[in-house]
C-alpha cells in the first residue's frame, strides 16, 4: 500500500484539471484491509497525506462523495444566487429608467394641459369675441356652429411610491 501511495502521489493527477483538489484517493475495497495495513504501518495515513494521497474505504469513500454532492450543490446554488442578485440589480435600473421616463411623460403632460388650458383661455378672450361679431353681423357660415371647448380640469394622476419620488 505505501509503494502505491507513492505511486498514485508522483502521479500528479490534480495537475491535469484546472480547479481539481490535490489529492487523489486510493480505494481500499473493504475496511478489513485498510485496518491491517494500519496495524503493520501505523504512519500510513501520515504518508499518505504527505503525498496527497488519501487512502479511502467503502465507508469512507460514501461520505466523501456525499460531501462533494453537498458541495456541488451549494456551488449551484451559489451561481443561482449570484444570477438572481445580477438579474435583482438589471431589474431595478431597468425600473429606475421607466421611473425617470415616466417622470419626463407627466411633466409634459402638465405642460400640454397647460398650454391647452392658455389656448381655451385666448380663443375664448380674443377670438371668439371676433367670431361672434361674425354672427352678429349676419356674416357666419349658418351651416356651421362654433362648438362650446371647456379647459381641462383632470390632473395626471401623481406618483406615491416614495421610490419614485425626486428628491427635494
Amino acid at each position: 500500500i505505501r509503494r502505491q501511495v507513492q505511486a498514485l502521489g508522483q502521479k500528479g493527477y490534480w495537475e491535469q484539471l484546472e480547479g481539481s483538489p490535490e489529492f487523489v484517493l486510493l480505494f481500499l475495497p473493504g475496511e478489513a484491509f485498510f485496518s491491517a495495513a494500519l496495524q503493520a504501518d501505523p504512519s500510513l495515513i501520515e504518508y499518505g497525506a504527505d503525498n496527497r494521497v488519501l487512502i479511502a474505504t467503502p465507508t469512507t469513500l460514501i461520505a466523501l462523495l456525499r460531501t462533494t454532492a453537498f458541495a456541488w450543490r451549494q456551488e449551484d446554488i451559489s451561481k443561482h444566487a449570484e444570477e438572481v442578485s445580477r438579474l435583482g440589480r438589471e431589474l431595478y435600473s431597468r425600473i429606475a429608467d421607466l421611473s425617470d421616463h415616466m417622470l419626463s411623460m407627466g411633466k409634459g403632460l402638465t405642460n400640454s394641459v397647460q398650454a391647452y388650458n392658455k389656448l381655451v383661455g385666448s380663443l375664448e378672450s380674443r377670438v371668439l369675441v371676433s367670431a361672434r361679431r361674425f354672427q352678429e353681423l349676419k356674416a357666419d357660415d349658418p351651416k356651421k356652429s362654433l362648438k362650446e371647448i371647456h379647459v381641462i380640469d383632470e390632473q395626471a394622476r401623481g406618483l406615491s411610491a416614495t421610490e419614485l419620488l425626486e428628491p427635494n
